[in-house]
């Protein structure tokens, strides 16, 4: 088992100020597997007077020793991948293979996407007679959830680090392996001490003093709607800029025009990628109420397919939620669909057949879903799909906006031009029009509850940046 209990401060590995041991439990079997610490306000206060401290000189540093410096990053994490793919199988159950082919992937492509962006921006421009200035916002505190470890992680760290900012990390205690090792990876890479900060705890304690710390500039989060409240709250009377990536109940709009089979058996294993543990699964499969009967039977058999397996496992297939907790809040969501009257196609209540231990949750499709009901309001998080109808065009998208969320949605049709019509009357941050996928140099980010600000390539790094204006230049010197 590994001993995972020192935080990384002032570029020194150091105990906690109070020993406050914590288990680290592998879902696929839920036996411990690390131990680490949960911190306290002391240990944040020491991690953000590093980062202050830090802040004077690291702002300074030039363009090119800061791509530099990621790029030091790059090639240190480019050769600890197969380590951090197999750190992020064991701490939340994603499959090995999707671990290697998602998961680590997506730090390292935020990474080179930032230098990218860093070689050609301008951090200072003139308008007229005034300069505009683009600075480092100051000291960030980060913090990350459990779901996509390396993506969440790596796309605050890398244009903070980018922008010229210091930084205090919180990652889930669910799921903090990957961020020990990345930690490792900031500090062989040569990263100046205090720049980068790893304090590992629970939101209560820890994430509550990262966002109301009076030397914290900024707060970069991401996580569940009620926890970014939460933290919203803890920063509001020091008037810090907090971002924030919260939940989604994305709708999959599948126009009668679609290729049905097509596009819904592309959205229930979408839905169902990392066990649903995703906060832009397209969870609210949209059909046309003539073809919904079809649509139901394809969906069926495709739920039906999907493989379940041990995260350790090569192969196509899904592996157990990340924690009891969620295992259980799943369980009770599930409970509550067939209660609220709607209409189980497949999967259910209780681990699989066969399955006694570990995390694992039927592959679940619901029908006859109102969008008023609990499973078609809340985000599940896991392989959970409703299938809603809808009688028309103008009532699909309706149905897609009616939800508190903003975060993703997904517009299939056989004219593309109808499907990018109603992307553009879909009310969230980002919209796949017929399977497209994301792309790490455009931006992700939410409307309404699903949250505020951007990240991901150069929308990213302007969050970490104050625009300044510096008057009193010649018409010679612009």
């Amino acid at each position: 088992m590994k001993d995972c209990r020192k935080f990384y401060i002032d570029g020194k590995w150091i105990d906690p100020t109070k020993a406050n041991d914590f288990q680290v439990i592998n879902p696929a079997n839920e036996e411990p597997i690390a131990t680490i610490s949960l911190g306290g306000a002391a240990d944040v206060d020491k991690a953000v007077n590093a980062a202050k401290t830090a802040f004077e000189s690291y702002a300074e540093l030039s363009l090119d020793r800061r791509i530099a410096l990621l790029q030091r990053i790059i090639e240190v994490y480019q050769s600890k991948m197969e380590e951090m793919s197999q750190s992020i199988s064991q701490e939340m159950g994603a499959p090995i293979s999707l671990s290697r082919a998602a998961q680590v992937p997506a730090g390292f492509r935020h990474l080179k996407e930032i230098v990218k962006v860093l070689e050609h921006y301008q951090f200072e421009q003139f308008k007229g007679s005034t300069l505009m200035r683009k600075e480092p916002i100051g000291v960030c505190g980060l913090i990350t959830p459990w779901n996509w470890p390396m993506n969440q992680i790596v796309c605050k760290v890398a244009p903070a680090l980018a922008a010229g900012c210091t930084m205090v990390l919180k990652p889930s205690e669910m799921a903090p392996l990957s961020a020990y090792l990345f930690a490792q990876i900031i500090h062989e890479a040569g990263t100046p001490p205090g720049v980068f900060n790893l304090v590992n705890g629970d939101g209560a304690t820890v994430g509550t003093a990262i966002s109301s710390h009076p030397g914290v500039d900024m707060v970069s989060f991401t996580g569940s709607t009620r926890a970014g409240t939460a933290v919203a709250t803890a920063a509001a009377p020091g008037i810090k800029r907090v971002t924030q990536e919260l939940g989604g109940k994305s709708a999959n709009i599948i126009l009668e025009d679609a290729d049905l089979k097509k596009a819904v058996k592309e959205g229930v294993q979408s839905c169902f990628r990392n066990t649903g543990q995703s906060c832009d699964a397209p969870t609210r499969m949209l059909i046309s109420q003539s073809k919904m009967a079809e649509a139901i039977a394809i969906a069926k058999q495709a739920a039906e397919a999907t493989q379940m397996g041990e995260p350790s496992l090569e192969g196509i297939h899904i592996g157990p939620l990340a924690s009891k907790a969620q295992f259980e809040r799943v369980q009770r969501l599930i409970q509550k669909g067939m209660q609220e009257g709607a209409m189980l196609v497949t999967g259910g209540p209780g681990r699989p057949d066969g399955i006694l231990k570990g995390y694992f949750v039927k592959p679940t499709v619901f029908s006859e879903v109102h969008n008023d009901m609990t499973i078609a309001r809340e985000e599940i998080f896991g392989p959970v799909l409703s299938m809603i109808p809808y009688k028309d065009e103008n009532d699909a998208v309706r149905i897609a906006n009616d939800t508190p969320y903003g975060l993703s949605g997904y517009v299939t049709s056989g004219d593309i031009e109808r499907a990018r019509k109603i992307a553009k009357r879909i009310r969230a941050g980002n919209v796949h029009i017929n399977g497209a996928r994301l792309d790490f140099a455009s931006c992700f980010g939410g409307y309404k509850q699903s949250g505020n600000g951007r990240e991901w390539s150069e929308a990213g790094l302007e969050e970490f940046l104050e625009l300044k204006a510096v008057f009193g230049y010649t018409a010679d010197e612009t």
